[in-house]
């Protein structure tokens, strides 16, 4: 596997850094959608937060990483026997980062019959894809625009129940499948369709940087990772460390942060100011909002959390508005001010 570029060491692109860090600190969220100019670090800082997640505990033995907390709903089958013979060990593993390539078959991302057990054994096993190796993860789509229909269908199935049905070739297998989905692309080769853009908690613009100072300082950095790769990383290793730390710590503090009833309020009103459908933006901005003041080591949720905040969860969710030729982002940042002030 080539080795990540460290998630401290990207230039610039902010508002990215944070969705990324806000998703990974609140997976309740649902994850974040990347879209933007190519070459700006979409699929860079996607892939380094694979390095920067600290590990998490897993049955061992279990081929989708089951949490030994969960209840017995949230457990495969093999995990709920174990468990009723009091048969589980623990272990740490990495939390899963998958790749969803364009090209994926059906069969490969939500499993399929395992040919080889049926060849040579007469056994009808299973061999669990890609929906089974990102439960409890993170699941990367680049070019999420342009993914095919039928897997489009399959992934809101399952976003949506946190559960992934196989049910084919006289085979019926139910596993969990909760993960954070996180996509990038490129607006100008197709548009989302609006079912799958829902899903993403958060949406994130990236623009090419136009001043000179930061296109040089992206430029260097980058020649010298490729020049020596472990050298670089073992240089921002301490940097990395620190936001390893302040996730850590921001999971562990996330259920103390209070939400008062005028945050509530403050997010109801944007919402309905900017005419959102649903309650999904509400709900998102609440909690982005304090998965920020998780990671900043607030208290509680404030005015200014909420600010931060509101473009990315609310950006994606604004009806076309004939009358107003306006940027959704422009959108939301204008109602930002009218509600908030300066």
């Amino acid at each position: 596997m080539p080795l990540a570029f460290p998630f401290s060491a990207i230039v610039a692109q902010e508002e990215m850094k944070l969705a990324i860090l806000i998703a990974a600190t609140d997976q309740s969220i649902g994850g974040v959608l990347v879209f933007g100019d190519r070459g700006t670090g979409k699929s860079t800082a996607i892939r380094a937060l694979a390095a920067l997640l600290p590990p998490m505990r897993v049955i061992d033995k279990c081929t989708y990483n089951c949490d030994p907390e969960a209840n017995d709903a949230g457990l495969c089958e093999s995990c709920r026997t174990r468990r009723s013979k009091d048969d589980i060990k623990v272990r740490k593993a990495p939390v899963p980062v998958v790749d969803l390539p364009l090209g994926a078959t059906e069969d490969r991302v939500i499993g399929a019959l395992d040919l080889e057990s049926a060849l040579t054994r007469g056994e009808k096993a299973f061999e669990p894809g890609l929906l089974a190796r990102a439960h409890r993860g993170f699941l990367y789509i680049d070019e999420v625009n342009l993914l095919e229909d039928h897997l489009v269908d399959s992934l809101l199935d399952v976003a949506a129940s946190g559960e992934n049905v196989v049910e084919r070739e006289g085979l019926s297998v139910r596993h969990p499948a909760k993960f954070v989905l996180v996509g990038s692309g490129n607006p100008e080769e197709g548009e989302l369709r609006p079912q799958l853009l829902d899903r993403f908690g958060l949406s994130v613009e990236v623009k090419t940087p136009q001043d000179l100072k930061t296109r040089v300082q992206v430029v260097r950095l980058r020649d010298e990772f490729e020049h020596d790769p472990d050298a670089f990383i073992a240089k921002w290793k301490r940097k990395d460390g620190k936001v390893r730390n302040q996730i850590v710590k921001a999971k562990e503090r996330l259920d103390q942060v209070e939400v008062p009833d005028a945050a509530l309020e403050r997010a109801a009103e944007l919402c309905m100011k900017l005419g959102t459908d649903g309650l999904r933006g509400e709900l998102t901005l609440i909690r982005a909002a304090r998965a920020l003041a998780a990671l900043e080591g607030d208290d509680a949720v404030t005015d200014d959390h909420i600010r931060r905040v509101a473009p990315p969860a609310l950006r994606h969710r604004l009806r076309r508005n004939v009358l107003d030729d306006a940027g959704s982002t422009t959108r939301v940042e204008r109602a930002i001010q009218e509600l908030f002030g300066s």
